[in-house]
């Protein structure tokens, strides 16, 4: 099982910046994970919170609910979440992390991650495709 979590904003994906973001809706990304994940043979659970506390939840909560992986799109908590950090350092399920857009082809604060250095892998600039990437990732043992 794998989970699939999405922080700040990523609610208003098709609405929010779509010149950067897309056209395409959370409701969009979540079914497309879900048919990624059954041609992997995983069963895929998508979360989305605007709340760095209810993120932290569930990345402690993964292990004992029976995830074996998750792919994390931090929104902006990735430039400056220490508490989201050590989340997913205090735990033993494996993160790769994932952002829509390029993010080092953007504004310069977001040139910088505080939460790659603790996921076992980050892909940026792939849009949709960035997270499939991760499923397969995990499903492979790559992560």
């Amino acid at each position: 099982m794998l989970l699939v979590l999405n922080g700040p904003n990523l609610n208003r994906l098709g609405l929010r910046e779509p010149g950067v973001y897309g056209s395409q809706t959370l409701e969009d990304l979540e079914r497309q994970c879900d048919a990624w994940g059954a041609e992997l043979g995983q069963a895929v659970t998508c979360r989305q919170s605007n709340y760095e506390g209810q993120l932290i939840e569930w990345i402690h909560e993964a292990e004992e609910h029976g995830f074996t992986g998750i792919v994390l799109n931090p929104g902006a908590l990735t430039h400056y979440s220490y508490a989201l950090r050590d989340a997913i350092s205090g735990q033993r399920v494996p993160v790769i992390e994932v952002h829509i857009s390029n993010v080092d082809a953007r504004e310069e604060f977001r040139h910088r991650s505080v939460t790659a250095a603790v996921c076992r892998g980050k892909i940026s600039g792939l849009g949709f495709l960035g997270y499939r990437l991760g499923l397969e990732a995990l499903v492979e043992g790559q992560a």
